[in-house]
């Protein structure tokens, strides 16, 4: 079998990376243990140099065909570097003043980027669940990274038991698909055999095809998986949680628009209301929710769950029309890319709030805009957008997703449209509650908040970002029109 291993060098890099960063660690004294920190970083910064070596190539397929590096997965690749950098940036003052291990920290945040990596080049079903769950298993070892935490233990429990029971179920359905297609593991192959399934094989297949959709929906934070996020957010340390919210949640989208756009686009006559009423109820319940939250980093885990909600949206518009199918692609593409900038920019912020108080109220950000003004500004921003409110960057990737919704017409795409609007209507209340703290309420200490640069550089670059995205959103949806797997008739 013949190796493009320039296809594979960013892979190679990070995986160098994460063993440079385990073997230096076990040498450092305790007083240079933060080390692994600029270590990874220089690692991550590598590997996006061989990343961008990708870009304008042709599709690159080695591993016979089951890993394919093309504007889809070299799109998605850099979303995750640049998402590695910034939750590295955040880190490293709060994993160093937390007590933490900072070593097997670092070890664990980049196992599971290589993870992500892995996901958007992988074009067999065995590769996306080596992927997934790689992306997944560091992550529950994170989650309950603060031992001595009741609350972080019970995060990382309850993480790794609902995701061992989801992954039991995606892994059955995948296993019944392998048995129903004649041993084909490969999307595209899988995807010519459905088409050509006897009739009375369809039942089987349309059973394998929920339970794969099953895993993945625990994945994504998605109804009715839902409800492990909020508590492993709230036990986790701060920037594991970021790195769940964006990266994690990423991947698991990045996998999830490989195989139904691919693998089981024939079947989407199945799917499509499935996903119609998942995304209605994961939007709804995260929105309703999120408005009773006290706790800061809680509403952002349902905001994430709302956020999901609307994510999903795309894949309930798929039909027989090609063109509307790859504008729905492209729409959703989008709108995961403007999520990941808007939410790392309000973490970025919480993880500074965090270390002067620790319990994250929504109530601890009182007088923010007075003893940190630039956090204070960011934050707003970020929030803003997150809700859709114009000109902010959440607006045009929320506007691409309604248009999509219009464009496909029919009672299925009005309705989706407007249970769209009316759940971005309720989000403005709750994502107002921390901007009204941090602007009119009096803080009980409203010193100067001594956020580390690198959390200050972030909430800013942040904040620039989706004000830039009012004059950059047809680059994003462009972008993202490229990275297609959706193939127009000839």
């Amino acid at each position: 079998m013949h190796i493009d291993y320039h296809a594979v060098l960013p892979e190679i890099v990070l995986s160098a990376t994460i063993l440079i960063v385990l073997v230096v660690d076990l040498f450092l004294p305790n007083k240079w243990k933060h080390a692994a920190m600029p270590l990874a970083l220089v690692g991550v910064l590598a590997t996006l140099a061989a990343e961008l070596t990708l870009l304008g190539s042709t599709p690159r397929a080695t591993f016979g065909g089951s890993f394919v590096v093309d504007d889809f997965a070299v799109l998605f690749q850099t979303f995750f570097l640049a998402v590695a950098i910034v939750v590295l940036a955040i880190s490293m003052r709060y994993i160093k003043e937390g007590g933490f291990y900072q070593g097997e920290y670092y070890f664990l945040l980049l196992t599971s980027f290589l993870g992500c990596m892995l996901m958007p080049a992988s074009r067999d079903l065995l590769m996306l669940f080596i992927s997934l769950e790689l992306v997944s298993a560091p992550g529950f070892l994170m989650a309950a990274f603060r031992k001595r935490d009741p609350k972080s233990n019970e995060a990382g429990l309850k993480f790794f038991l609902i995701g061992v029971l989801s992954t039991a179920v995606m892994l059955f359905g995948m296993s019944m698909i392998y048995g129903l297609t004649g041993g084909q593991t490969g999307l595209s192959q899988i995807a010519t055999k459905l088409a050509a399934l006897p009739a009375q094989q369809e039942t089987l297949a349309l059973a394998s095809i929920f339970f794969v959709v099953v895993g993945f929906a625990f994945k994504v934070s998605a109804f009715p998986f839902q409800f492990w996020a909020p508590d492993t957010y709230e036990g986790s340390p701060v920037p594991v949680a970021a790195f769940l919210a964006v990266a994690s949640k990423a991947a698991g989208f990045a996998g999830l628009l490989q195989l139904m756009f691919v693998a089981f686009i024939h079947e989407a006559h199945f799917w499509t209301p499935l996903f119609a009423f998942i995304a209605i109820a994961t939007m709804s319940i995260g929105n309703l929710l999120a408005l009773q939250q006290r706790q800061a980093v809680r509403l952002l885990a349902y905001s994430g769950i709302a956020q999901a909600g609307y994510m999903l949206l795309p894949f309930a518009l798929v039909g027989a029309n090609p063109t509307v199918n790859r504008d729905a692609f492209a729409a959703c593409v989008t709108y995961i890319l403007i999520y990941g900038i808007m939410n790392l920019g309000a973490f970025a912020v919480t993880t500074a709030v965090a270390r002067r108080k620790p319990t994250v109220l929504i109530s601890d950000f009182a007088g923010l805009v007075r003893s940190a003004p630039v956090l204070a500004i960011a934050m707003t921003t970020c929030l803003i957008s997150l809700a859709g409110i114009p000109p902010a960057g959440g607006f045009w990737g929320k506007l691409f997703i309604f248009r999509v919704a219009i464009e496909r017409a029919g009672v299925l795409g009005v309705a989706l449209a407007v249970v769209m609007l009316v759940n971005s209507v309720v989000s403005v209340f709750y994502y107002f509650a921390i901007p009204k703290q941090m602007l009119f309420a009096k803080g009980s200490d409203e010193s100067p908040l001594r956020a580390s640069g690198l959390i200050t550089v972030v909430a800013a670059a942040a904040m620039v970002a989706v004000i830039a995205i009012l004059v950059l959103a047809n680059v994003l949806l462009d972008l993202a029109n490229r990275a297609t797997l959706v193939a127009l008739p000839r």
